[in-house]
């Protein structure tokens, strides 16, 4: 039987999603986000603090860049995390990142992190202090040493890592376990 257990909502993987944006003055600044999911195949959709510089910066600019965090960029997933904007003039340099500007949108594209998608705002729904952001990907950059022989990214070269809300740590995200739209196959 079951056990009626006390805890959060219970969902897996959270992404771990490093969002860079410019501030009016052109500062580059980047964020650690888990509320964010794939919206089909060309948009995506983040649920962020009102309060954060980010969202600010969202709002303002109507673009911004997505990177997903990686086992070799965990330190600094995690800093971008808990270190605010509104209180570090520029969280990028500070972690010893390097941002260059996108060429599709206006924010930056943090070199450290292999996989980046540039992203413009389709809308933002505000929601008991947060803002949901839709946003449509216009491009997606990437390392060629992430990509298989296909030219597709191949999440063991790129070792993503996820957020477990429930223990507050980071896991990789693992092996190949089945193949979609095939395996069930067998059951029929």
């Amino acid at each position: 039987m079951k056990e009626t257990i006390k805890s959060k909502i219970v969902m897996a993987p959270l992404p771990v999603l490093i969002i860079g944006t410019y501030d009016a003055a052109g500062i580059p600044d980047a964020m650690n986000a888990a509320w964010g999911t794939q919206i089909g195949y060309e948009e995506l959709t983040l649920l962020l603090d009102s309060g954060h510089k980010t969202t600010a910066n969202i709002r303002e600019k109507g673009q911004f860049t997505v990177a997903i965090g990686t086992v070799d960029t965990l330190v600094m997933c995690d800093y971008f995390g808990i270190v605010s904007g509104n209180k570090v003039a520029d969280k990028i340099a500070q972690a010893g990142a390097t941002a260059v500007k996108s060429g599709r949108v206006d924010a930056p594209v943090i070199e450290q992190f292999p996989l980046t998608m540039e992203c413009e705002v389709i809308k933002i729904d505000d929601y008991k202090g947060d803002a949901r952001i839709t946003a449509k990907v216009v491009g997606v950059l990437a390392d060629p040493e992430i990509l298989n022989e296909h030219g597709k990214v191949d999440y063991s070269k790129l070792r993503p890592i996820s957020f477990d809300s429930e223990t507050n740590t980071y896991r990789e995200i693992g092996a190949v376990v089945g193949r979609a739209f095939h395996d069930g196959t067998a059951l029929k």
